[in-house]
């Protein structure tokens, strides 16, 4: 079968849905911000948790830490590179933070970004250019787009000759919008510019590998759509853009060309770095383009029941090459939090609402445990609400 085709099969999500151990009490539809692990990662590690408190030191460094090349093997299979492009980290944050500060860049040196990227990454370029004199450039859309060549413009529009990075964001948070990564990273080179991509959102849910995108720099959560413990991620560099890149957290050989000098992190979490393999082995069972079309497949079929309703706005395309798993709809006559707020307190459903620049909406983001006749309570709820107002 065609992965299009199991997306609808029920009694084959059924079995995946029951690996997860979500709280009834409650509709999670908020996993763009934190997924959930499936049990058996959970169990992973709480197992090597044990291990580690038998005896931290011994077990820490000398038996947990022995696991990280195997784990940086299995991380570059799953994201189809090197696996001497693959730094294991914290979170898209510290992956991208990484390259935001260790990139060589001078006074004057211009950065181009958008103003619908995560709050977090367009700080850190904030802090740059009050640091060292970069010139920090912000573009905006109006979202949903469904037009490549309309964002890769807007890119290029923005290029001078002191243009030196590309900040990109593979899908936005906020709305869900997929950005056309490939393109804007062929056109950033044909201009002799590198490209850092935030994969927050992507990775573990769309069925790509990081060469395609030929971004030069890419961070991702593995906490999101991975299902990865809480506080995992992972940072790509090319093999030939390493050793421009200083480290983060101090290293002895700070401009070498080993990708482990960005690993340099003192104490961690060994148990939350080494079931990262669990969620791994779960992603493969299922298979990328499967989750992918699973979780498009959840997200149209609440958002094409809704769309029609009146005074109901749904802020996110619904072509499957713009968006995936994240959906932001609002009610004409409520802010998002008044949305979110009746959402939670009438019907125990979990969303967020979102008001960022140009966006106003409540986020709604299904996985891969999350039942239809959840998203058939979030129908019933939408159209209750809308009709009251």
């Amino acid at each position: 079968l065609l992965p299009t085709d199991v997306a609808a099969d029920e009694d084959y999500w059924s079995t995946i849905q029951q690996a997860y151990t979500v709280n009834p009490s409650i509709i999670n539809l908020n996993n763009g911000g934190v997924s959930p692990s499936p049990r058996i990662v959970q169990e992973a590690l709480e197992s090597y948790n044990r291990m580690a408190n038998e005896g931290p030191s011994y077990f820490m460094w000398r038996i947990l830490d022995q696991g990280r090349e195997p784990l940086r093997e299995n991380l570059a299979g799953l994201a189809g590179c090197d696996a001497e492009e693959i730094a294991i980290n914290r979170n898209s944050t510290e992956a991208l933070n990484t390259v935001i500060y260790g990139l060589s860049l001078k006074a004057g040196d211009e950065v181009i970004g958008t103003k619908q990227d995560y709050p977090n990454m367009i700080n850190a370029w904030k802090q740059r250019a009050m640091r060292d004199g970069i010139v920090y450039k912000q573009i905006s859309f109006d979202f949903p787009v469904e037009d490549d060549d309309q964002m890769v413009k807007a890119y290029e529009d923005a290029i001078t000759a002191k243009t030196r990075i590309i900040h990109l964001t593979h899908i936005i948070n906020w709305i869900g919008q997929i950005m056309p990564v490939r393109k804007i990273c062929d056109m950033a080179h044909r201009h002799g510019i590198e490209v850092l991509c935030d994969g927050a959102h992507s990775f573990g849910l769309l069925d790509f590998t990081i060469p395609d995108l030929d971004c030069d720099y890419f961070g991702t959560s593995l906490h999101k759509f991975l299902s990865a413990p809480i506080g995992s991620g992972m940072l790509f560099i090319k093999k030939d853009k390493i050793a421009g890149v200083m480290p983060l957290v101090c290293n002895d050989n700070p401009k070498c060309n080993d990708i482990r000098k960005f690993e340099t992190l003192g104490t961690r979490s060994f148990p939350i770095e080494q079931a990262i393999g669990e969620a791994i082995n779960f992603q493969t069972a299922i298979g990328t383009k499967r989750k992918e079309e699973r979780i498009r497949y959840l997200k149209n079929y609440w958002a094409e029941k809704v769309k029609d309703i009146p005074k109901v706005k749904i802020k996110t395309s619904l072509q499957s090459k713009y968006s995936c798993a994240i959906c932001g709809v609002g009610i004409d006559g409520m802010t998002p939090s008044e949305l979110d707020d009746a959402l939670f307190t009438n019907y125990r459903i979990h969303t967020v609402g979102i008001v960022w620049e140009n966006i106003s909406c409540v986020r709604i983001t299904p996985h891969v445990y999350t039942r239809l006749q959840d998203l058939d309570k979030l129908v019933k709820a939408i159209g209750e609400i809308a009709s009251k107002k």
